[in-house]
């Protein structure tokens, strides 16, 4: 199977695995070893600047809220789109950090989109690709858009979305209208 790096995983309206309801996962890595990435759309309660107070004992003046990466424990980590704190690229303009002093960094300067994270959603080798099989997820190229949309309504846009390419392309339209009424 091709690598779904660079890739959104959009949980089908049948997921019925509550971890994954309704989420977007946008993928970091994906090989025969296995497959991580992060849920984009499930923000927690926590502030960033509670979590930095209870895990770096110091200051953060964020209002930003922490996000559940999905249900697998591990590190602090961060979406975002500064090229000189990025770890890896994701998709072009978006970019990974993981290293305490990264997310530190990016979390105190104001000028570029981030996102913070703490688990993350990972598959064993051929998991994700079972669950593929039986419809368990659609998958729809990543955009840094779509990263920082609105997370109550990124489900139902990037689902609509696979939908519009589904019938342009089911239908050989080489035009398609977003609105289809506008003719």
């Amino acid at each position: 199977m091709e690598s779904l790096e660079k890739h959104f995983l959009i949980a089908s309206p049948y997921m019925l695995d509550p971890n994954f309801q309704r989420t977007v996962v946008l993928m970091v890595q994906h090989s025969d070893e296995g497959a991580f990435g992060l849920v984009i759309n499930r923000p927690t309660e926590k502030l960033l600047k509670d979590l930095w107070r209870e895990v770096h004992n110091c200051a953060c003046d964020s209002e930003e809220p922490v996000h559940l990466g999905g249900p697998v424990p591990g590190p602090i980590m961060a979406i975002h789109t500064d090229p000189t704190l990025g770890e890896k690229e994701i998709i072009p303009g978006l970019y990974f950090s993981l290293k305490n002093s990264l997310v530190d960094q990016l979390v105190r300067q104001q000028e570029h989109k981030y996102k913070v994270f703490v688990g993350h959603s990972g598959w064993g080798p051929g998991q994700l690709e079972r669950e593929l099989k039986v419809g368990a997820w659609l998958v729809l190229p990543a955009t840094t858009e779509y990263c920082f949309y609105d997370q109550s309504e990124i489900w139902s846009v990037v689902t609509h979305a696979i939908g519009r390419d589904l019938l342009v392309a089911g239908l050989g339209l080489k035009h398609f209208p977003h609105d289809p009424t506008v003719n």
